[in-house]
C-alpha cells in the first residue's frame, strides 16, 4: 500500500516536471506592473481576456503608433470595441509607460548554458563595471528576487546600456539568483 503512494508520487512529479530538453531553455517575458484606477478597469475589461499586460514592453510608440498597433493588430484577431474614452485612457497610458523615448523590450534572448560561476569579488566586479553607471549596488542589494525575474531585469538593463555578454548576463544572473535570491536572509 505504501509503495503504492510512493509510485502514484513518483509518477505525477515525473509528470510536471518539464522534458530535460526543456529544462535548459529559459524564456524571458518582460514584467510589467500592473496600473491602478481606470487604467486597468479598461485593460482588464477589453485586453486581458486575449493577452497579458506585459506585451506591450515589446513596443515604443507615440499615440498615433499604438492607436494604429491597437487597430491592426486586434483587427486582424477578431476585432475589438473600444469606446472612445477608453481608448483616450489606454492610449495615454501606453503612451507615458512605452513611449517612444523607451526602449522596447526583446523580442528574443535564448540564455546561453552556462559551465563556469561568479565568485562573490568577481560578481561585484562586474556590477561595478555593468550597473554602477547608472544607479548604485545598494539598490541591487536591497532587492531580493528568484532567478528568472533576475534575467528579466538584466535583460532590460542591458537594452539600456549596460555593457554585457551573454555569458556575463547568464553568469551574473546565476549569482543575482544564489546569493540574492528570494529565499536569502539578509
Amino acid at each position: 500500500m505504501g509503495l503504492n503512494r510512493i509510485s502514484r508520487a513518483a509518477i505525477a512529479l515525473l509528470i510536471l516536471l518539464p522534458p530535460v530538453a526543456a529544462q535548459g531553455r529559459r524564456s524571458t517575458r518582460p514584467q510589467v506592473s500592473r496600473p491602478d484606477g481606470e487604467v486597468w478597469n479598461v485593460i482588464r475589461k477589453n485586453c486581458t481576456r486575449c493577452h497579458g499586460i506585459d506585451d506591450y514592453a515589446f513596443f515604443a510608440l507615440d499615440g498615433p503608433g499604438w492607436n494604429s498597433l491597437l487597430e491592426s493588430k486586434h483587427k486582424a484577431n477578431g476585432g475589438y470595441n473600444l469606446s472612445d474614452a477608453d481608448r483616450k485612457t489606454l492610449v495615454d497610458w501606453l503612451t507615458s509607460k512605452f513611449g517612444p523615448e523607451t526602449k522596447p523590450f526583446p523580442r528574443s534572448y535564448i540564455p546561453p548554458e552556462i559551465t563556469t560561476f561568479f565568485s562573490d569579488p568577481e560578481a561585484h566586479r562586474l556590477l561595478e563595471r555593468a550597473c554602477t553607471k547608472c544607479h548604485g549596488l545598494d539598490r541591487i542589494e536591497m532587492s531580493r528576487y528568484p532567478e528568472e525575474h533576475w534575467r528579466v531585469v538584466a535583460v532590460d538593463m542591458r537594452e539600456r546600456g549596460a555593457q554585457l555578454s551573454d555569458e556575463e548576463l547568464e553568469r551574473l544572473v546565476e549569482w543575482l539568483g544564489r546569493v540574492w535570491g528570494t529565499n536569502q536572509d539578509k
